[in-house]
């Protein structure tokens, strides 16, 4: 890690200017808040970089994506949040390729000793025993279903999983026993497993929800450049909508000055055939604030000190939080939708466009009747 990989101790940004990397959300290393050391360059004498033919700076090769396999003891998840809505959630990988600069699971990587900035769009780990692991979970002695939320923390169709099938393998299962699922993703990959999907929601085991941050194509390329582009997310609503499977939009995160296209999205959303919707505002928990900041500064310099004026203002923090460096709250009670003025008035935003739309006025209920764990074995039910 070199002195562009650092963060400087007062404001936490990149000590020096590093240049946004194609086709990546983020362009540095970021160290995790476990890291014990940081390395700085340092001129030895034997000459500085190669220098290329129109005289800059030769830069190395941008990093390939690394698919790592790991066998996990457990695959669910519980929640006990009081502002999420599911209690159980299943992730069949860490890291994820999309490279959404915002993702509140970026600090995660830093339990694996890797950073929650390059290395986690690179350096992705596939849960590759997580099928049978979750068997075994639902179907032990006192295992009460409740809703599944497969890809709550980094998106379950990212492109690892058109080769190792984990999602599809996940839906199988949680199909075969009956049991009730949500999945979320930015991804068109979803279209390939509609055969599972169809006859699950036709009896009311499954639902999609399906994120669209903008309908801003040059801007999504940046924000979240991996994933699938907006208008194919659009059709992918559509796909669903058509073989009859629940679909939602998420419209998240919300922030200000860069997305500011929140009603067109839902109108969209809603004409592809989205029935229900849901919004966050952004949080920056960790080290994903001085990703955020470097991100603005690579791309919206003029703006940036707005942008993070108005996320704390959306966080309702105080001047004293302000000069302590925080940027959000992180208590149940705010951290999804913020709190104060400008929290208030994003809310009034996103419900009289629900409302003029007709979105949310059903609520899609999943059965939790039909939970059978004895098919997972292979054996009948007499019921």
């Amino acid at each position: 890690m070199d002195s562009a990989d650092t963060l400087t101790p007062k404001s936490g940004l990149p000590a020096a200017a590093v240049a946004a990397l194609k086709g990546r959300g983020v362009s540095m290393a970021v160290a995790h808040r476990f890291v014990s050391d940081q390395r700085e360059a340092f001129d030895d004498g034997w000459g500085g970089p190669a220098v290329g033919a129109d005289g800059l700076p030769d830069r190395p090769p941008p990093p390939t994506t690394q698919v790592r396999l790991e066998t996990v003891r457990s695959a669910l998840c519980e929640n006990d949040s009081p502002d999420i809505f599911f209690e159980r959630s299943v992730n069949p990988y860490r890291g994820c390729e999309h490279g959404c600069v915002y993702c509140y699971a970026r600090p995660t990587h830093s339990y694996l000793n890797l950073s929650p900035g390059l290395d986690f769009e690179t350096r992705i780990i596939a849960k590759q025993n997580v099928v049978e692991v979750l068997a075994d979970e639902i179907t032990r002695p006192g295992y009460r279903p409740t809703l599944v939320n497969v890809g709550s923390a980094t998106d379950c169709y990212q492109p690892a999983e058109r080769e190792l099938r984990l999602t599809r393998g996940v839906v199988e299962l949680l199909g075969r026993a009956g049991h009730p699922l949500a999945l979320i993703t930015k991804s068109s990959g979803v279209e390939r497993d509609l055969d599972l999907l169809a006859p699950l929601a036709a009896r009311r085991l499954a639902a999609v929800y399906v994120t669209i941050t903008t309908l801003d194509a040059r801007l999504a390329r940046i924000l979240e450049p991996r994933a699938a582009a907006p208008h194919r997310r659009l059709r992918t609503i559509r796909a669903l909508a058509e073989a009859g499977v629940p679909v939602g939009v998420s419209v998240a995160p919300q922030i200000p000055f860069v997305n500011e296209d929140m009603e067109q999205v839902l109108e969209a959303a809603r004409d592809a055939g989205a029935r229900s919707a849901f919004y966050t505002v952004l949080r920056l928990p960790w080290e994903l604030d001085p990703i955020f900041r470097a991100w603005l500064q690579q791309h919206y310099p003029d703006r940036a000190a707005r942008v993070m004026a108005r996320v704390q203002d959306t966080h309702g923090l105080t001047d004293t939080e302000r000069a302590e460096g925080r940027s959000y709250r992180s208590d149940f009670a705010s951290r999804m939708k913020g709190q104060g003025l400008w929290a208030d008035l994003l809310r009034q935003r996103f419900a009289k466009a629900c409302a003029r739309l007709g979105l949310n006025r059903e609520r899609t209920e999943l059965d939790l009747q039909q939970f059978r764990p004895a098919a997972v074995r292979g054996q009948h039910s007499l019921f």
